[in-house]
Formats: C-alpha cells, sequence, structure tokens
C-alpha cells in the first residue's frame, strides 16, 4: 500500500492530459497515480499509456460514467492512505505533495488545501495568490462550512489543492453527484467533522480557465440552482455547524450574484443594440 495516491479522473482530455501528469510526476514524493479514462474517445488513453512510469496506473470504463460515480471510482481503485483529486486539465506545482503530507501527519487534521492559481488554455497564469478567505491555518468545520457557504467554491479553490484521508472518504460515503458544481466543496465539509482544516498559505495547485472544461460549460442558472440546494442540505445536515442564518446569508449571496449577472448582460446587449438606449 502507498502512502499517498493521486486519482486523475479523464474524459477527453488530450489537450492537457501530459501536462497535469507531468506536474504530479515531477513531484517529491511516493506516491501512485491513478488515471481513470471514463470512456473518452479523443486519444486520452492512449496518452496516459504513453507514461513508462511505475507510479502510473491506468483503468478505463467500459462505458462513460456521470462525474460522481467516476470520481469516487478512481478513489476506490486507489490503495493509499491519503488521496488528491486532480482534474485532468489542472496543474500541481513543485513541491505540493511533499507539503501536504507533511500537514496531514498531524493526526488532528482531516483535511488541507492551498492557495491556488488560474491559468489559461496555454498555461499561462491569469491569477495567483487565491483561495482560502479567512481559512489559513488550523480551522474546525465551522469555521469551513460556513465560508463556503458564504464566499462559495471558487473562493476555496480547486480539487486538485486539497488533501485528504482515504478513512473519512470512506466514512462520508464519497462525492455525491448528484450537486456537480459544489460536488467537491461537498465532500471537503463532510470530511472536516471528522477533525481540523488546516489551510496552506502556499501556492500549490492551478487551476485551468478554459472553454473546455465541466465549469465552463455549465450554465450559470445550474450553479447558482445547484448552490441553492448544497445550502439547504449542508445546514440540515450539520445544524450544530451552520444555523439558518448562514444558510439564508449564502441564498442571499446567490440572489445578488445572479440579479449582477443579469444587470451585465442588460448592459452588454443594450451596447449591441444602441437602438435599445431610446
Amino acid at each position: 500500500m502507498k502512502n499517498l495516491s493521486v486519482c486523475v479522473p479523464a474524459y477527453n482530455s488530450a489537450r492537457t492530459l501530459e501536462t497535469t501528469l507531468r506536474s504530479i510526476l515531477d513531484q517529491d514524493a511516493e506516491m501512485e497515480v491513478l488515471i481513470l479514462d471514463n470512456a473518452s474517445t479523443d486519444g486520452t488513453g492512449e496518452i496516459a499509456r504513453s507514461f513508462d512510469d511505475p507510479r502510473i496506473r491506468v483503468e478505463r470504463n467500459a462505458e462513460t460514467l456521470p462525474i460522481g460515480e467516476n470520481w469516487n471510482k478512481a478513489v476506490a481503485l486507489s490503495t493509499g492512505r491519503y488521496v488528491k483529486v486532480v482534474c485532468a486539465d489542472d496543474i500541481l506545482l513543485p513541491g505540493a505533495l511533499h507539503r501536504q503530507l507533511d500537514v496531514m501527519g498531524d493526526r488532528s487534521i482531516a483535511i488541507c488545501s492551498a492557495k491556488f492559481q488560474v491559468i489559461d488554455e496555454r498555461g499561462e497564469v491569469e491569477e495567483t495568490d487565491l483561495g482560502l478567505p479567512n481559512l489559513l491555518g488550523p480551522r474546525d468545520a465551522r469555521a469551513l462550512m460556513r465560508t463556503i457557504v458564504h464566499r462559495g467554491p471558487a473562493d476555496f479553490g480547486p480539487t486538485a489543492a486539497a488533501m485528504f484521508r482515504r478513512q473519512d472518504f470512506d466514512r462520508v460515503g464519497g462525492f455525491r453527484g448528484d450537486l456537480v458544481f459544489p460536488m467537491d466543496v461537498d465532500l471537503f465539509a463532510r470530511v472536516c467533522a471528522f477533525g481540523t482544516f488546516f489551510g496552506m498559505p502556499e501556492v500549490l495547485a492551478a487551476w485551468r480557465n478554459s472553454s473546455f472544461n465541466l465549469c465552463s460549460q455549465t450554465s450559470t442558472v445550474s450553479k447558482l440552482t445547484e448552490m441553492l440546494r448544497f445550502h439547504h442540505r449542508l445546514g440540515a445536515e450539520y445544524p450544530q455547524y451552520i444555523g439558518v442564518g448562514a444558510v439564508l446569508g449564502g441564498d442571499w449571496r446567490l440572489a445578488r450574484a445572479a440579479a449582477e449577472r443579469v444587470r451585465v448582460r442588460t448592459v452588454a446587449t443594450a451596447l449591441r443594440r444602441p437602438d435599445l438606449l431610446h
């Protein structure tokens, strides 16, 4: 059994998978890398199998699974005590695994995460030193859940920035794929109920801002709807950590975001149609 498993669920990721895998394999930590090809049709599997590295294990689904099922299967196939899930278009920065394994050596910590940067489709940095507002250092489940609800998943960071214990993942039943947009932070919140969250100030992962990832292809309405459901479910399941006031505050944030989205679209439409301004 390896101490660490890095799981890479991949679907039609031929454009970015090689870069992602190299960022993982260049890390200074002992690990296994479990790549689960979700029945891709673009050469993802061929790229994964082209790496002659004993740390890599490639599995393939006979048919395409929903994202939640695929991510859960990837973790289920892994053997490590600690788990990191890296989307096939994101990357790890140098030293990420070693530093996070050091943090997870403290048994009181259930999950850790780090700051992140945003890169474009070419890998150029657009923004950096992002994420973990008010969450640096050790934080309890209440602080983590309230921050997620108040600020949203985007401010927390990508899945690749986090590391958690396999036993805690199994205890909560893994990812819940019925709500895709907050699927990762939903897991992190539930796992944190077993210990402390630790926010690391280092920038250790990069999220790719591209036109072909799932987040970019999900409509704003779908994201807002899922987040509303997520807030209320989390509040119902963990009333000792997040009360009605916090849930309603999160709902108000979403309502303001939706109103701003409508305003921006209205202005953009008017600028394209000057006749609408008269």
